[in-house]
């Protein structure tokens, strides 16, 4: 007997619920092969949808941690002989994965652009619950030029 999961009568969205990882492979195997009667369109759309907001998240989340460190640098003067080595290899690797993610979906550009206030906003809030600074001694407004936020040498 053939207990092979393709060879079993299941359905793509069973199959999906059931072993996703299968569920690609399948329907990967179904795109080439032209057969699209038979993909499951409802969870390829769903996981295409995923998978972009997935990288939206992922940029505002790295924008975010790199511009906490930026602060934590440039303000955050009781802690920065200790800390400031760790400060910019965080803020290297942010960078490094910001323009990786940029190079690979360069319509994620606007997104960076459109979010950066939001993030700093959020950076900001993080970095005063973190070091007990006072409200006042963080600016309200991005303190460092755009331009050099993924400058690889900028540091403030």
């Amino acid at each position: 007997m053939n207990t092979h999961p393709f060879n079993s009568i299941i359905t793509q969205k069973q199959l999906y619920e059931q072993d996703f990882c299968l569920w690609i492979e399948k329907t990967i195997k179904q795109i080439k092969a032209k057969d699209f009667d038979k993909i499951d369109w409802d969870n390829v759309i769903e996981e295409l949808d995923s998978l972009g907001k997935s990288e939206k998240r992922e940029l505002k989340n790295r924008l975010v941690v790199l511009l906490e460190h930026l602060l934590k640098l440039a303000y955050w003067e009781t802690e920065r002989d200790y800390n400031q080595r760790n400060w910019k290899g965080t803020i290297r690797e942010q960078r490094r994965q910001l323009l990786l993610l940029l190079e690979d979906s360069p319509s994620l550009k606007t997104l960076f652009f459109d979010s950066i206030i939001k993030c700093y906003s959020e950076a900001r809030k993080i970095v005063l619950d973190k070091t007990n600074l006072f409200d006042n001694l963080l600016p309200l407004e991005i303190p460092f030029p755009l331009e050099d936020i993924l400058n690889y040498d900028y540091l403030p």
